[in-house]
């Protein structure tokens, strides 16, 4: 039996962009992706704390120092520019890796998208 756990959070980030007529996904600064331990295209949850909106969707990496975050396609529809996300991928592990498994959670400042 395997179970889902939490793999990589990033938590409270400020949405710079939103692009209805791009193919999909979230742009994500390159420094948190590493940061956050996420891939490219891995699936996230995206949680934003302006409106309550939750959604799924997948990776793509901005230009590293940018503070870039982008909804695009659909899921420009759920945010604006300023609104607050909570981002998390989890991962399936079986039981007693899971919880030893410790998850990778960062803090950015929230002006500008940086690790502190």
């Amino acid at each position: 039996m395997l179970i889902e756990v939490l793999k990589s959070k990033i938590h409270r980030v400020t949405v710079t962009g939103a692009n209805l007529n791009y193919i999909g996904s979230i742009t994500i600064d390159e420094e948190l992706t590493d940061a956050a331990k996420l891939i490219e295209n891995e699936k996230v949850h995206v949680l934003n704390l302006n409106n309550g909106q939750r959604f799924e969707t997948y990776v793509i990496k901005a230009q590293r120092g940018s503070g870039e975050i982008s909804l695009n396609g659909a899921a420009a529809r759920l945010v604006q520019p300023g609104d607050i996300l909570l981002i998390m991928s989890y991962a399936l592990m079986d039981p007693d890796e899971a919880v030893k498994y410790k998850p990778v959670i960062i803090f950015p400042d929230t002006k500008t998208n940086k690790l502190i």
